[in-house]
């Protein structure tokens, strides 16, 4: 493995909150990538107000307007998706075949699903009018107003792309508040929307971003008419306290700890495959990541041994400086000191390490070696708090009910993954894993590719969803309307009340819900003798 242990004091590049500027820095590298202004209160507020004066004209724009403006940025994305890669590279210090496969492929794909499927989606839609036959009813989708979108690190396009995407065709307009860790390369990316919306003739304030710190985000959220916020628990509850004061709506996308479960009876090579993708794409970090690999006791030592071969000879280094490396590095030193707790925690608890388990490379910036530990259990830090790092977590059990128990023993549940050679088996324990999301002989983090599903978590992993049509209609408020269908020369009246109203509405309601026929006729046949009642005036 090209990788060497650190042997000098660690030193913390990054931002520092108390600074009126942001201090950008390649995490692969620690070289400086210049420095970007914080936004006040007040720099947030004007921005919004921009915002808001751009969507007030484009709530009006046709599909097809929207529609060009989605064709714009996709296209721009193909022709410059080596450029975008390597902004990817040096800002997040993922390999580039990550930035292509990680953040090109699901930003275009999202597009493309819009393209196709966003206007059915969006259209009145007509419903059942009920009991009130002589109405028609409908449904009209219209947009929120301005959408703020706080957003991490781990995928600074992609995590840019999803809000805009689905909010803009919705029709509204969206302020974006990165990470501080990609501050440098969230403004290299507006360039991308500007020229997409100028080329459209729309108004390039439909699309913004501001930049700062836990007070720029505050700020945003008490600005804006819906949030979609993709973090952690901890940011997410301070998210959902601000937006308490105005009462508008927020989806949570928050952390993941997904089980992976291989039965005795799958196919262990694609299982393995899967799991080492799941679990070390992105070096770990991604919500979506294979977190706990539960194995069936009959092939544990064989799928260990498999994963071990593979992950130590995984190449790690710059991937920037040459060669073709499977990792690069981790995006923040202050995520990388959580993961190095973490597996240290967890070896003192009783977890067996199997390779790796160290910071690499630290002399030139923040590496942590691809790493395997064996023998883990429920009980351990690592299976309960969420990793995002390059760790693959063994963890045996001895039948599908243990399997489905340890799954189920995290306080999370994003997504988790099946792989059995028996369909109906594997689709029984997945049905049992409480999750968001579920994928059967595939990584969960997949269904993301499927556009027509919905994409979030259960449990403290969040609410609402940000894919799919409910997410797409989730950006927009549900208008009911009830429309004439045959014009009546009255409308309905329960005021005032007569001598025989409440006998009326009494035998109506038994004649129209009664379950049993007898009772129906009962009620028709008291109608008529109410009816009756009233004629003769008695």
């Amino acid at each position: 493995m090209s990788i060497q242990a650190a042997s000098a004091p660690i030193t913390i590049f990054g931002p520092n909150p108390k600074s009126d500027v942001i201090d950008c820095f390649e995490p692969a590298t620690r070289v400086s990538l210049g420095q970007v202004p914080v936004d006040t209160e007040e720099d947030v507020a004007l921005v919004v107000a921009r915002a808001r004066k751009a969507q007030a004209q484009w709530k009006h724009s046709t599909f097809a307007q929207r529609r060009k403006v989605l064709e714009n940025i996709l296209d721009y994305i193909l022709d410059h998706s080596d450029e975008i890669c390597e902004i990817v590279a040096r800002d997040a210090g993922k390999t580039r075949e990550n930035a292509l496969l990680g953040e090109i492929l699901p930003a275009c794909e999202k597009i493309r699903w819009t393209l196709k499927n966003g206007e059915r989606h969006l259209r009145d839609e007509k419903v059942s009018s009920g009991i009130l036959l002589h109405k028609k009813a409908r449904i009209e989708y219209h947009p929120r107003g301005v959408i703020g979108g706080i957003i991490p690190w781990n995928y600074p396009f992609q995590n840019m792309m999803m809000p805009v995407v689905p909010a803009l065709f919705a029709g509204n307009a969206v302020v974006l508040k990165p990470s501080e860790w990609v501050a440098w390369s969230s403004q290299q990316f507006m360039k991308i929307f500007h020229e997409a919306l100028a080329a459209a003739g729309a108004p390039v304030d439909l699309i913004q971003v501001v930049q700062g710190f836990g007070a720029t985000g505050n700020a945003l959220v008490r600005a804006v008419d819906g949030i979609i916020f993709i973090g952690s628990c901890g940011n997410g509850r301070r998210v959902i306290e601000a937006s308490a004061e105005r009462i508008i709506p927020v989806t949570m996308e928050l952390g993941g700890k997904d089980a992976f479960i291989v039965c005795e009876d799958a196919n262990i090579q694609q299982a393995l495959s899967a799991a080492i993708t799941g679990t070390f794409l992105n070096s770990g970090q991604n919500c979506v990541a294979s977190e706990r690999i539960l194995v069936h006791d009959k092939i544990y030592a064989e799928f260990e041994k498999q994963a071990a071969a593979t992950v130590k000879a995984f190449k790690q280094s710059n991937p920037l400086g040459g060669g073709q490396p499977d990792m690069g590095s981790m995006n923040t030193p202050i995520q990388l000191a959580l993961v190095e707790k973490l597996v240290n925690d967890s070896i003192a608890a009783g977890a067996r390490l199997v390779t790796g388990g160290k910071r690499v490379l630290s002399e030139e910036g923040e590496y942590y070696a691809p790493t395997i530990l064996a023998d883990v259990d429920s009980s351990m830090p690592i299976m309960q708090e969420e990793t995002f790092g390059p760790v693959l977590v063994l963890c045996r059990f001895h039948s599908d009910d243990e399997a489905v128990e340890i799954a189920n023993s995290t306080p999370f549940g994003l997504s988790n993954s099946v792989f059995s050679a028996n369909n109906a088996r594997a689709n029984a324990i997945a049905r049992r894993v409480e999750s968001g999301m579920c994928s059967i002989n595939e990584l969960g983090g997949m269904t993301y590719f499927a556009g027509d599903l919905p994409f979030g978590g259960v449990k403290q992993s969040g609410f609402g969803r940000i894919g799919g049509r409910d997410g797409l209609r989730s950006l927009c408020h549900a208008k009911a309307v009830l429309d004439e269908r045959v014009r009546l020369p009255f409308a309905m009246s329960m005021l005032p009340n007569g001598a025989s109203t409440y006998e009326t509405a009494s035998a109506g309601i038994r004649a129209m819900y009664s379950r049993k026929a007898s009772d129906k006729f009962k009620g028709f046949r008291e109608l008529l003798r109410i009816r009756k009642s009233v004629k003769n005036g008695s």
